[in-house]
């Protein structure tokens, strides 16, 4: 059986980042942990750009005009989406998460969503380093295993 290996050689991508930047705070923790991932793998910082936009839902939006572009090999969603006291929580976290997606099959490129969906601030923070540099990692996996099929 052949496999496609892992590849994790960012150097000749260029990737685009949208923040949403309702809770700063876990925003700019994700954002710094991602971009130091994404200069560890090789992807050169004038090759990434950010965008900030107010919230997740504003998230895909944002993500659909930087993929209509083709400017981008690998786009990710960063941000946070805490729980308050109302069911607002689930139709922001659902629906942005599924917008995301639908960003991704419609035009053929890697999105990662590195946008949390949490019960607090604690658990948001505590996940913010790990997933920040996943995210990276991930996006540029993505590009090598879809170059490859």
């Amino acid at each position: 059986m052949r496999e496609i290996a892992k590849n994790l050689d960012g150097e000749s991508f260029s990737i685009g980042i949208v923040m949403s930047v309702f809770n700063p705070h876990v925003g700019e923790a994700l954002l710094k942990a991602c971009h130091h991932e994404l200069l560890n793998l090789g992807v050169k910082d004038d090759h990434i750009l950010l965008t900030k936009v107010p919230g997740a839902l504003e998230t895909p939006l944002t993500l659909q005009k930087m993929a209509q572009s083709k400017k981008f090999n690998a786009l990710i969603a960063i941000g946070a989406v805490i729980r308050g006291e109302t069911f607002h929580f689930e139709v922001v976290a659902n629906h942005s998460a599924k917008s995301i997606m639908d960003v991704q099959l419609e035009f053929n490129i890697p999105v990662v969503n590195a946008i949390l969906t949490t019960d607090n601030d604690e658990q948001a923070m505590a996940r913010t380093e790990l997933k920040g540099k996943e995210a990276a990692q991930v996006a540029i996996q993505m590009i090598h295993l879809l170059k490859s099929i």
